[in-house]
């Protein structure tokens, strides 16, 4: 009787369909609220991945200083069963860099979070997670120490870590919604937490006076910031506080980002990593 192999990626797709289903009697998909002995159970035999929202508390407009993460958070949620993953608690602290100054933000300096990230992935790479996705929702100088530190960890650890910017990855979604480009806090930004909680909006106090264009060329610089909302294009990007566009723009971003991680995860099977 002649044997044959399956493809490696329809044994991928295979068994996330029969690890989904032995996953539907999960209490939560939350590592904050599950028990130890839950955890145990599902991890790693049926749950390989794990989503880590990351962030920072910064000024953004008229949305919440904690809309860098709202964002990755709400995202989470969104993607976690479609993944069959849990969803690690966010780190709500960051390189808030040029805003920091404001009220009500923080600032981690460089060291202090290379050193704590870096625990946070191995942590979790000891935990048996095989696929670390983390989902960041703060950029600067925060993107490019969370990828170092994740490629760091994924060679020492023999795990697989992917590290998406969002709104940054989404840029396209944002100019298919709105017909226009977005910014820190705004249009794109600012309709995203819309769509997850419309009370986190003060529209009353926004003034289109409150953004600034970053400069494209490097001319000049301010520290602080001159503006909580910081618009990729001048003279676009202004907040709309549309409902109906807001949660089109936060399917669509969700959706962008979901067949990310599905393609990436599937490309690391097929590889043999």
């Amino acid at each position: 009787m002649k044997s044959f192999t399956l493809p490696p990626l329809l044994c991928s797709i295979l068994l996330l369909i029969a690890s989904t289903s032995w996953a539907q009697n999960l209490s939560t998909r939350e590592m904050d609220r599950i028990n130890w002995m839950e955890f145990a159970e599902f991890v790693p035999d049926k749950i390989s991945t794990v989503l880590l929202p990351t962030g920072t508390l910064e000024p953004h407009g008229v949305i919440n200083n904690g809309a860098d993460n709202t964002a990755p958070a709400a995202m989470a949620k969104a993607l976690a069963d479609e993944l069959n993953a849990l969803i690690a608690p966010t780190l709500n602290y960051g390189m808030t860099g040029l805003l920091a100054n404001y009220p009500g933000a923080f600032e981690i300096s460089e060291e202090a979070y290379s050193l704590f990230i870096r625990d946070i992935l191995k942590g979790l790479a000891k935990n048996e997670f095989k696929n670390i996705i983390i989902l960041n929702g703060h950029g600067g100088g925060q993107t490019a120490v969370l990828q170092k530190i994740a490629a760091e960890v994924a060679n020492e650890m023999g795990v697989r870590t992917l590290v998406i910017n969002w709104w940054s990855y989404a840029s396209d979604v944002t100019l298919e919604v709105f017909k226009e480009d977005g910014g820190h806090a705004g249009l794109n930004e600012t309709a995203y937490i819309q769509a997850i909680d419309p009370t986190l909006i003060q529209k009353e106090r926004y003034q289109d006076n409150q953004a600034t264009a970053y400069p494209k060329d490097k001319s000049w610089s301010a520290a602080p910031f001159p503006s909580a909302i910081g618009l990729y294009q001048e003279g676009q990007g202004y907040p709309n506080f549309d409902q109906a566009q807001a949660d089109e723009y936060f399917q669509k971003v969700n959706a962008k980002v979901l067949k990310l991680i599905q393609d990436t995860i599937a490309k690391w099977d097929l590889a043999g990593l």
